[in-house]
């Protein structure tokens, strides 16, 4: 049977320098239960080593998580990659590694923070992840989409690191499967967006901060909290449906 789930497909970690400290698997679980989200994704910069610890905190208390990554490609744009398999999330961190360069300065960018399911700390990444890689737009979507996976462009209303304000348009044949808004758009702006891209539209939160999760959230008529599901959502497949509103 179909029914609303409300979505938050766009969460970072402590594992982002960007993110507050407080962005551990059990607090982040906690606020969303809170803030009466049925799913939310995991989506940390150019890595997906803390997924499995949100993911197991989540299902401790019965809420679903997406494994996911936000990638910067070399054009600096930010693309979502969300997955069901953890083998997909292995395989798209390996290429994203090889194709990443430098080491983080935490004084500079902050702390890369690697935990477990129970918010322990168990390690750092000194890779530096808020970096671009040296990956094409269609190099990334085209590998999401090899691993099964939903190609998502980031926060496009953004003035910095969309594709947007890095390209000014979407490229034509770039097969991306939504666009996403961020929580700062307006209504109409929203609406205008809907009326010039021939895409799908969904926004969500990109909290870096406990406070901000479920800020925006998108809702999904489906059977279940699933990827299969919500890509059946993006294409209006027997009664499923998005909505923004």
């Amino acid at each position: 049977m179909l029914g609303w789930l409300r979505g938050d497909l766009h969460i970072h970690t402590c594992l982002s320098p960007c993110a507050d400290s407080t962005m551990l698997p059990m607090a982040i679980v906690k606020e969303a239960k809170k803030n009466n989200l049925q799913m939310i994704g995991i989506c940390d910069h150019n890595s997906v080593e803390n997924v499995e610890a949100v993911r197991k905190a989540g299902k401790r208390a019965g809420l679903a998580v997406m494994g996911g990554i936000e990638i910067t490609s070399q054009e600096e744009v930010h693309i979502l990659g969300l997955f069901s398999r953890k083998s997909a999330l292995w395989d798209i961190q390996d290429m994203v590694y090889k194709s990443l360069s430098g080491d983080n300065d935490e004084n500079l960018f902050g702390e890369q923070v690697c935990v477990d399911e129970y918010d322990r700390v168990i390690g750092s990444n000194k890779r530096l992840l808020i970096g671009a890689t040296g990956l094409t737009l269609e190099k990334i979507v085209g590998a999401i989409h090899h691993l099964g996976g939903l190609a998502i462009a980031s926060h496009i209303d953004r003035q910095s690191f969309s594709i947007i304000s890095q390209l000014g348009f979407v490229p034509g044949g770039l097969t991306l499967d939504a666009l996403e808004i961020s929580p700062l758009a307006s209504r109409e702006r929203r609406y205008a967006f809907g009326q010039k891209y021939d895409f799908p539209l969904l926004t969500f939160s990109d909290a870096h901060c406990l406070n901000d999760i479920g800020k925006s959230f998108s809702s999904f008529l489906i059977e279940r909290a699933s990827l299969e599901e919500t890509k059946k959502a993006l294409t209006d497949d027997n009664g499923r449906k998005v909505s923004i509103e």
